[in-house]
């Protein structure tokens, strides 16, 4: 029968044992011939069903799954590729680095639109859009701003409310965070403008999407910008006391990426699971075993898509533009 153990963190005489894990388990036979070892940024209550359904076709195999924050994975992969087979990541700019680099193992035919992959070794499997997301208190009259701008002006109307009360995330030390405030300025001023507004109101800065939800919950934010959407859909408890809003005015919208890193020594498992996570987007599954949103185009009217796997999106990795937009955003929030 397979299930589901957690490890004890400090009898493990690795590397890997010392760093401080946001989740470490698992799964799979406690006596396995083989464990494939998986780095990811994705709360393991969303990839739990989408691992024990690979699982039922892979007897002998255990996975171990890792999880530590965008800007983390990186720092770690590079320092202990070795102790890897598998990477994902929301940070779409550092995935592309890495296999730029060398790390990714090319996987032919997995039948990926060349939009959602890079080299046939970097692999796109869900989609998902930047949000806002309020409280809901903070909103009684139901007028919810709809856009960044219309957020601006609701902002600016009650300092006296959201003062403390509003947050994103630290894009210093967030590599997804970093990713989407690097393409909203790219789209536009407006990113600045709010980046100011929020400064001045005393902005609190996250790592995550979770914690943010988790201080809306409890009413000690008001506001949150660029948080992940997926994460509120799936508490069920906050459905009535937030509101995930999709800006009107233009789209950031990532893809999870995942590659297989060139080194592994389970190169057939590990290629079987990245080829099971872009094949469960064709399945008709329920939410429950696969959480996560679809690997869509999200094209909008003005015809902006997806940030795109090219080139172009390891412009703000260059250290001197990392260290010139960090200060920009800085100055902008920090105040």
């Amino acid at each position: 029968m397979r299930h589901i153990y957690c490890l004890i963190l400090c009898f493990c005489p690795m590397l890997v044992g010392a760093q401080t894990w946001e989740d470490r388990s698992v799964f799979g036979a406690s006596n396995p011939a083989r464990t494939l070892r998986v780095l990811s940024s994705t709360d393991t209550s969303f990839f739990a069903p989408i691992i024990e359904s690979f699982l039922q076709r892979q007897p002998g195999l255990a996975v171990e799954y890792f999880v530590i924050g965008t800007a983390q994975i990186d720092e770690i992969f590079r320092a202990e590729p070795s102790e890897y087979d598998v990477v994902i990541s929301s940070a779409m700019d550092l995935q592309l680095k890495l296999v730029n680099d060398g790390y990714g193992l090319p996987i032919a035919n997995l039948g990926v639109p060349d939009w959602a992959q890079w080299r046939d070794s970097l692999y796109a499997f869900t989609s998902e859009p930047a949000t806002v997301v309020v409280n809901r208190s903070a909103f009684p009259n139901g007028d919810v701003p709809r856009s960044r701008q219309e957020l601006i002006q609701a902002l600016r109307a009650r300092p006296e409310l959201f003062d403390g009360r509003v947050g994103t995330y630290d894009v210093r030390l967030s590599g997804l965070g970093y990713l989407f405030a690097t393409q909203d300025a790219r789209a536009s001023e407006s990113f600045w403008r709010l980046m100011e507004v929020m400064g001045g109101l005393n902005a609190k800065l996250y790592c995550c999407s979770g914690e943010m939800i988790e201080d809306l919950e409890t009413g000690k934010l008001l506001v949150a910008y660029n948080v992940l959407g997926s994460y509120v859909d799936a508490r069920e408890t906050v459905s009535d006391q937030l509101e995930v809003i999709l800006p009107s005015d233009f789209p950031t919208t990532m893809m999870r990426t995942a590659f297989v890193h060139v080194g592994t020594t389970l190169r057939g498992d590990a290629e079987a699971f990245v080829r099971h996570l872009v094949n469960l987007q064709s399945a008709l599954l329920s939410p429950e075993t696969f959480p996560l949103p679809r690997l869509t185009s999200n094209t909008d009217a003005s015809g902006q898509s997806a940030i795109t796997l090219e080139p172009a999106l390891m412009t703000y990795l260059d250290p001197l533009k990392r260290r010139t937009f960090i200060k920009e955003w800085s100055d902008a929030i920090i105040q």
